[in-house]
């Protein structure tokens, strides 16, 4: 089965792509490095053509609130519609736990509107909600770190925290009902 990973050269599209490939489906990395541009619409006919399943695990250039939100709102839009000319059977989407908890936070409410987009369409999808990765965690405390250059504070909000690694949200996702032969 032809599954396109949209966002398939990153961190865990590159791992979904592995999973997939080893699961016996042709799994194609669509990102901008291999001409895929959800943003511009650019390639994307090409990519989607044969595709059953097309699985989003793509990303802004930047968590900044309003380019967060323009780029899920645009490139959703244009994936939608590339998929529906395609004849794609299946939309699926990584999202975060907890977005619609967090109002305040400008990425999780451009989240929130690509969900909103991919439940409106009229595609098949399901919505993948992953806790944060591990491999982010030294990034979360670097941000979270005050005065580095003395050894710096983390200063971080009392909340319960739970990581989950991006192999392991790649290989759930691979051997979901949707990648699986």
């Amino acid at each position: 089965m032809k599954i396109v990973v949209i966002g398939g050269t990153g961190l865990i599209g590159s791992k979904l792509v592995t999973e997939l490939g080893g699961h016996g489906h042709e799994a194609v990395a669509a990102s901008p490095h291999t001409g895929v541009n959800t943003l511009t619409g650019e390639g994307l006919a090409d990519a989607l053509a044969g595709a059953r399943v097309v699985i989003d695990v793509s990303k802004p250039r930047s968590l900044e609130d309003t380019v967060a939100m323009e780029f899920f709102e645009t490139s959703t839009r244009n994936l939608l519609a590339a998929e529906v000319a395609a004849g794609v059977g299946h939309h699926v989407a990584l999202s975060v736990v907890g977005i619609d908890r967090l109002p305040g936070n400008g990425f999780f409410r451009a989240k929130v509107a690509q969900e909103e987009l991919i439940e409106n369409s009229s595609i098949p999808y399901s919505i993948v909600r992953a806790t944060q990765f591990f491999e982010f965690v030294r990034s979360i405390a670097d941000d979270a770190t005050d005065d580095a250059t003395d050894g710096g504070t983390v200063r971080m909000a009392p909340v319960l925290f739970q990581p989950i690694a991006g192999d392991e949200v790649a290989r759930w996702s691979a051997g979901s009902r949707w990648g699986r032969r």
